[in-house]
């Protein structure tokens, strides 16, 4: 009886068992999660082991080329130098460059082909890109000025509706090269200038454009310097050189001029002695040679100042003539009326028939102002600008010195009371 300890004790309930068997499952549960932990990290090891460890870019890197592997070192040169010439053939492909041969070539065909109206435009054009390009130098600039003398020596006008613009255009791309022209060929391009931008800048439809040109227009007049009876001569004698009978008088002076001087040698060298006489030396002959190319250049430069002034008035008068006939237009007649009087004043300036034709168009421009404040016109209807109105409505009313004062001028005031 001593051995059995629950002697005499009751048997256990039914809930003691199954909390006995709770505590059982508990510890076996307990024993399995060790298990499978232990399992766990023991695969996250072995997991770990396994992975790969991380690549070095270095390693990526081409290796370098070492002095033990030439054939590699040749491969790589070889693609550098492949490489190198589809550059070079890529770049020569997107740039032109044309000798200066080739360019010549070229501005010949233009000045060959742009005599013809109906060429003019592509050929105006090729032109342009020559400028733009910079292909015009000094080397080839007498082709490039015969261009521009070919396009002004064509049938038709500059100022022709057909070919206006691109004239335009020309001129206004040529004095980017006048820099490579001299003196003389600067003075035509200026006057060519005049007659293919500056005249129809005056048929814009722009009244910007317009009031802009006549500006431009009357500082051209003001830079010209006062005629004189000596550009008056030269104008008539021009007049008479342009028919056949002023041609056979001057063949008549120079034949007459030229018995002259033989008839004065021999006078004055009656014996011929002057050709046994030593010359005084090479010294004397060198001064004179100097003298002579000194006094003919100064010459042709006062001929070029003479024909480019007499151009340059010719151009002018032109322009005025062209803006004279917008006249018809609304917005243009007060422009024109300030350009002419403009001319007007200073009519000085201009040759004897030049002033002649200033004289007509003022005349023309006060009788239209006259026809304006009568209400009339060339159309027949009330053609008054603004200017004019008002002008009209002020010059009548009378205006106080004190502006608070009463507006009808009488300096009483007036007082309005409710």
């Amino acid at each position: 009886m001593g051995d059995n300890l629950f002697e005499g004790l009751p048997p256990p309930s039914h809930h003691q068992q199954l909390q006995g068997k709770e505590n059982e499952e508990e510890e076996g549960k307990e024993g399995n999660d060790q298990i499978s932990f232990s399992l766990k990290t023991s695969s996250s090891s072995n997991n770990k082991e396994a992975s790969p460890k991380p690549v070095l870019k270095s390693a990526l890197k081409r290796p370098k080329p070492t002095e033990s592997n030439p054939e590699v070192w040749k491969k790589l040169l070889w693609e550098r130098y492949l490489t190198a010439v589809q550059e070079k053939r890529l770049r020569f492909k997107m740039t032109t460059d044309a000798s200066e041969t080739q360019v010549i070539e070229a501005m010949q065909k233009i000045a060959s082909h742009i005599k013809n109206p109906t060429k003019f435009s592509k050929a105006s054009k090729l032109a342009i890109q020559l400028i733009q390009a910079g292909s015009v130098k000094g080397g080839n600039s007498e082709h490039f000025f015969a261009i521009l003398e070919a396009a002004m020596s064509s049938t038709t006008s500059c100022t022709d509706p057909s070919v206006r613009g691109d004239y335009h255009s020309l001129f206004s791309a040529a004095q980017d090269a006048a820099e490579c022209l001299n003196k003389r060929q600067k003075n035509q391009l200026t006057v060519w200038t005049f007659r293919a931008v500056m005249a129809n800048d005056f048929l814009t439809d722009d009244s910007f454009v317009f009031s802009k040109t006549a500006s431009k227009l009357k500082d051209a007049i003001c830079s010209l310097p006062f005629a004189t009876e000596d550009d008056d001569i030269d104008e008539a004698a021009t007049l008479k050189d342009e028919t056949e009978t002023g041609n056979d008088e001057d063949d008549k002076k120079q034949t007459i001029v030229e018995s002259a001087e033989e008839n004065n040698k021999d006078e004055s060298d009656p014996f011929g002695l002057d050709a046994l006489i030593p010359s005084s030396g090479k010294k004397d002959d060198r001064a004179k040679g100097r003298k002579d190319v000194a006094t003919k250049s100064r010459k042709d430069d006062e001929e070029d100042t003479k024909i480019f002034l007499k151009s340059k008035r010719e151009a002018l008068i032109s322009c005025l003539e062209i803006a004279a006939r917008r006249y018809k237009t609304p917005w243009c007649q007060t422009v024109i009326d300030i350009l002419v009087k403009h001319a007007f004043d200073n009519i000085a300036r201009f040759t004897s028939r030049q002033r002649d034709a200033i004289e007509k168009l003022w005349a023309s421009v006060r009788e239209q102002q006259i026809r304006r404040k009568q209400g009339k016109s060339v159309t027949g209807k009330l053609d008054v600008n603004a200017f004019e109105w008002l002008q009209q409505k002020y010059s009548t009313e009378k205006i106080s010195i004190r502006h608070s004062v009463g507006a009808s001028g009488d300096r009483r005031c007036q007082q309005w009371l409710g």
